[in-house]
């Protein structure tokens, strides 16, 4: 393709070909993180049995006025009920989370009574109903308690124990293999050549992934030969990937051998040239089931493309519905030149005025290759194309960040 691609256009390119990936089952310990992929319905009713909320005496309201003396002639503890019925004059002693006995509908609390042998004495009136949780409280069987496509966080575990769900039904993780490309590019404490740097990216790469619920394949780093690049990326393919990510070598230069190594390997790319900043040179294609991303080389640009394109293809295969980042309105925090055809992501700071207002302020260095001012962002300013120069205090729009990973 020439010219500039926009970001909602190429975005909804990728999208386009993505579909669901089919549901398995998994433990509850191995479903944090997942997606559901049917409704989670209770399995039973929770509580199952009218229950004391307190500790204290089994009662009749009727019978358990202030003043009265009541037999008490049994006990309820939680996974112990009491046999019996409770009549007239009589209380049972119970304790949190036991079955109400038959017969009583109020909770006389430990601290309004004075026990006497089997004797109690009511200093302050039970009220019918109060301190009991009824069945059902909770959750109903055959309710439904969790939605199709629900993340599930540690309370969503607990929900679905509760519910009597051993496993559930999830969606399959992501296959996501991260290849890195470059002479120039070692890994974390091997020895550095006198013109290499330390690869970076693909931890990124690898850590949005993993928080999306995906499963980051790393490919390691292949060298500037067009044979190792083709055998990197069959690797990709061997490995059943559901999306192939690339990094470094997404121009077209003399040493950008990606390109040709895609296609040589049955990928039909699109190259498009995006209207971002950073970012601008990304490619993106297809071998049957596999999506493939050519990610920039520069680290910045890299985790920004991520966030715009293979986040929402993670999404999609997860969900089966199409998401954008969400940008949050704010007001600039310094003075903004005039932008190019290039929407621009700038990393920034974010902070709150006395109205709550977000008041967004760009670093003022913004070089693609810098990776500490990434650490410090709180946020990315959006810059639109050919927005014109603004003032501290006009209207913006944002991209939060910290991510959850």
């Amino acid at each position: 393709m020439s010219g500039l691609l926009p970001i909602p256009e190429a975005r909804a390119n990728i999208l386009s070909g993505l579909s669901r990936l089919p549901a398995e089952s998994a433990s509850l310990t191995e479903s944090l993180g997942r997606r559901l992929a049917s409704p989670l319905k209770a399995l039973r009713t929770q509580p199952p049995w009218d229950c004391s909320a307190m500790d204290g005496y089994a009662v009749r309201a009727a019978d358990a006025g202030a003043g009265a003396r009541l037999e008490v002639v049994g006990e309820a503890a939680a996974g112990r009920s009491h046999a019996g019925a409770v009549g007239a004059g009589e209380a049972v002693r119970i304790f949190t989370g036991a079955p109400v006995p038959q017969g009583a509908d109020a909770i006389l609390l430990q601290e309004d009574a004075d026990r006497e042998g089997n004797t109690v004495a009511v200093r302050e009136a039970a009220l019918a109903g109060r301190h009991i949780r009824r069945a059902g409280l909770d959750f109903a069987d055959g309710e439904t308690l969790l939605e199709t496509g629900r993340k599930l966080g540690a309370r969503d575990l607990a929900l679905a124990a509760a519910a009597g769900h051993p496993a559930l039904d999830v969606v399959r993780r992501p296959r996501v293999a991260i290849l890195a490309t470059g002479d120039e590019l070692v890994s974390p404490g091997g020895e550095i050549g006198p013109d290499q740097i330390v690869a970076s990216n693909s931890y990124a790469i690898s850590a949005i992934v993993a928080g999306e619920g995906g499963t980051p394949i790393d490919l390691g780093i292949a060298p500037d030969e067009p044979a190792a690049i083709r055998a990197a990326i069959a690797r990709a393919f061997l490995e059943d990937a559901d999306i192939l990510v690339t990094l470094g070598g997404a121009s077209v230069g003399d040493h950008d051998l990606v390109k040709p190594a895609l296609e040589a390997e049955g990928v039909s790319l699109g190259f498009w040239k995006i209207a971002m900043r950073p970012g601008k040179p990304m490619m993106a294609g297809r071998r049957g089931k596999t999506l493939v991303l050519g990610l920039p080389g520069n680290p910045v640009s890299s985790i920004v493309c991520s966030l715009l394109f293979l986040v929402p293809a993670l999404r999609k295969l997860l969900t089966g519905a199409d998401h954008a980042p969400e940008l949050l309105a704010g007001v600039l925090g310094r003075d903004m030149p005039e932008n190019d055809r290039r929407e621009d992501y700038m990393r920034a700071a974010l902070t709150h005025d006395s109205s709550g207002v977000a008041v967004v302020a760009a670093f003022p260095r913004q070089d693609s290759s810098m990776l500490r001012p990434m650490s410090d962002a709180e946020c990315l300013l959006v810059r639109p194309a050919d927005a014109p120069a603004a003032k501290s205090g006009d209207p913006c729009r944002y991209l939060a960040l910290p991510f959850p990973y």
